[in-house]
């Protein structure tokens, strides 16, 4: 056989098994059924929540009722798609707390939980940024940063993260635009 020719049957035989398996998750995740059982993950968002803020001094997002937050903007202002890339996270998250530590995540140690966390942030990003644009238009965002990014969202909207977790002012004076910060100053709940 022709060295050229194998290589060349080679490489489309690698393509479109690659175009295939990338148009089947594609089409997984934009399929119109959108999961329907985040209520029933609520114990364990709300964990998660609090391992990314957790509480201190300062009330942190379990306490905060962040999760409640985290399921209603999924539900309501997230498309299908989004909502199985998040929910699959969960899955993603359970399943690997029961392989790596045999017992679900929600009875893990507070340690085993970090590191089940951080496993899942390492994963989350790719290290191309334009790979991660591009991975973000098609399947949207990934699980991880969704969560991060809906846990401090959810947290300085709560009225304990807001008044509690921030610095803010009931009553405020002039506006001035630029000031310094002072050491160990919150950040400042309203801009």
């Amino acid at each position: 056989m022709d060295r050229r020719k194998y290589l060349k049957s080679l490489l489309a035989l690698g393509t479109f098994g690659t175009l295939s398996y990338s148009s089947y998750f594609w089409l997984e995740r934009n399929s119109k059924v959108a999961p329907q059982d985040f209520w029933k993950k609520k114990d364990l968002i709300s964990e998660l929540a609090d391992i990314i803020i957790p509480e201190t001094e300062t009330p942190g997002a379990k306490s905060a009722k962040v999760e409640e937050y985290i399921i209603n903007v999924l539900t309501e202002c997230n498309t299908v798609r989004q909502q199985r890339t998040f929910y699959d996270g969960l899955l993603d998250v359970e399943n690997y707390a029961l392989k790596k530590f045999d017992q679900p995540f929600l009875k893990c140690t507070l340690e085993t939980r970090i590191e089940v966390v951080e496993h899942f942030n390492q994963r989350g990003e790719l290290p191309v940024k334009i790979l991660n644009k591009i991975n973000r238009k098609i399947f949207g965002e990934p699980f991880y940063s969704k969560l991060r990014d809906l846990t401090v969202e959810g947290y300085c909207q709560s009225l304990s993260g807001a008044t509690l977790g921030l610095a803010y002012d009931y009553i405020p004076g002039s506006f001035e635009a630029c000031t310094p910060m002072q050491k160990n100053q919150k950040s400042w709940a309203t801009k």
